[in-house]
């Protein structure tokens, strides 16, 4: 029987994290497992407990949103730890990649008797990130200013706080110069944003790289080009269905190691956390992470 540590961000979602645990956690108690739950105070916290329950040799549950996910599961990459997501958050995109059932006797039964899967995560470089794994993607202009409003709004939650964000951003955005070197191949272009993407999935369920595997050892980069405000509005609508790939505004890039540099100081983020600046380098990490799903 597996046994299993939760690592919980009790923030998640709006404080709802410890409520999606607790109807799980019975199941699984009722079923024979151990569950240890354990709530952190900051990412490096999580990191650190999520490491040494992997080193106990339990599973590990990351509880609550992209954020916490891309922590735990960033922190296990590379490792034979097998890792389990109990998505609570406002986002929840990569469990949305992931496929996970979104009921609780449903992901129980994925967690007690799921054959587990390997998946490819994403090593970033920088001079904030040294070097740290994430699970979905890293995503650098404009986007990553509207998931840094999305984040710190105090009054819209889920759906209606990302678009509010991307309305804020794209009012006073000035477009990028952007240098991208996509296995040292460069590619000059100027626009509102780079995303280097394990999965399909971002900022509240937008498909933004539709054809993005989580295990083909490549990452997609999609690269959305200057226009004018007008279009880049309906290119966000269009992020909904990804319908967008199909406008020539729109490029999508493949590669294993990708460096994205800008003309001024812009920001990027990583699985929902924007807290660096770019020059950014990132690598796939082909098969790292053990997930169940």
């Amino acid at each position: 029987m597996r046994q299993f540590t939760a690592v919980v961000n009790p923030t998640a979602g709006g404080s709802t994290g410890t409520a999606a645990l607790l109807p799980l956690a019975r199941l699984l108690r009722e079923a024979g497992a151990h569950l240890d739950t354990e709530y952190s105070r900051s990412l490096e916290h999580a990191r650190e407990v999520a490491r040494r329950a992997g080193e106990q040799g339990r599973v590990v549950l990351a509880v609550g949103g992209d954020g916490i996910a891309g922590c735990v599961g960033g922190a296990l990459s590379g490792t034979d730890t097998l890792f389990g997501l109990v998505p609570a958050g406002r986002g929840n995109d990569f469990a949305r990649a992931l496929g996970l059932p979104t009921t609780p006797p449903a992901l129980a039964e994925l967690l007690l008797h799921g054959t587990p899967k390997r998946i490819d995560t994403i090593e970033v470089e920088s001079a904030v990130h040294h070097r740290t794994a994430v699970l979905g993607s890293v995503y650098a202009g404009v986007d990553a200013v509207a998931n840094r409003h999305a984040n710190t709004s105090r009054w819209l939650r889920g759906a209606a706080s990302y678009y509010a964000g991307g309305l804020r951003a794209v009012a006073t955005w000035r477009a990028v110069d952007y240098r991208i070197t996509v296995d040292g191949v460069l590619h000059e272009r100027r626009g509102y944003t780079v995303v280097t993407a394990n999965s399909g999935y971002y900022g509240f369920g937008r498909l933004v790289a539709p054809g993005a595997r989580l295990d083909d050892g490549l990452l997609d980069v999609v690269v959305i080009r200057d226009a004018p405000r007008r279009l880049f509005f309906a290119v966000m609508n269009e992020l909904k269905t990804g319908a967008h790939i199909n406008r020539p505004e729109v490029e999508i890039l493949h590669g294993k190691e990708i460096r994205i540099e800008a003309n001024r100081e812009i920001p990027y983020g990583a699985d929902g956390e924007v807290d660096a600046v770019l020059p950014m380098t990132a690598r796939v990490q082909p098969g790292a992470l053990n997930v169940l799903c």
